[in-house]
């Protein structure tokens, strides 16, 4: 009798493990923060496009924790052409999108947020739709920090921010 008590409760644990790795799994694969020195570029995000869209947009949270200022200068990515810096803003009730080819300053114990209507990742020429669920990589260069790989969660089209509550929540 003890035999198979100890039998069910060694199978019951070792239940209890795989559940627990397996949550723990994908937790890790949910919270998609990539660090370079100082920097933590925090769950970078995309929008899905619809069947023939030439261009989208990508954005991320850059936080610095370091004492002195960065600088992002490029971005690449695998889906498009060319990736190119980004910022809208808004004069006389028209909106403007720009390049910025100098880049953005990710401020010294500050934040950069790259967001839809404010600054982003402009996507151009992309070579596929970007497809809701199906990641995509590209690469972030900091003017000090240097060059980091990211992978990129694609969100459905319309989206304001990333799921799970914004940049912060994963």
């Amino acid at each position: 009798m003890n035999s198979l008590i100890n039998r069910r409760a060694s199978r019951i644990a070792r239940l209890a493990l795989a559940a627990g790795l397996a949550f723990t799994g994908a937790k890790a694969a949910l919270a998609h923060d990539f660090t370079l020195g100082d920097l933590t570029i925090d769950h970078p995000w995309s929008r899905a496009t619809p069947p023939g869209a030439k261009s989208g947009g990508a954005y991320f949270v850059v936080k610095n924790a370091g004492d002195t200022d960065d600088r992002l200068i490029s971005a690449t990515t695998e889906v498009a052409e060319t990736t190119e810096i980004h910022e809208v803003s808004m004069k006389d009730n028209v909106m403007t999108m720009r390049a910025l080819p100098d880049g953005l300053v990710v401020p010294a114990r500050g934040e950069l947020v790259l967001k839809p209507g404010s600054y982003h990742l402009m996507l151009i020429g992309l070579k596929e739709p970007l497809l809701k669920d199906k990641p995509f990589k590209g690469t972030l260069t900091f003017e000090k920090a240097g060059t980091v790989e990211v992978t990129f969660a694609v969100d459905a089209m319309g989206k304001q921010q990333h799921g799970h509550g914004g940049h912060h929540g994963h």
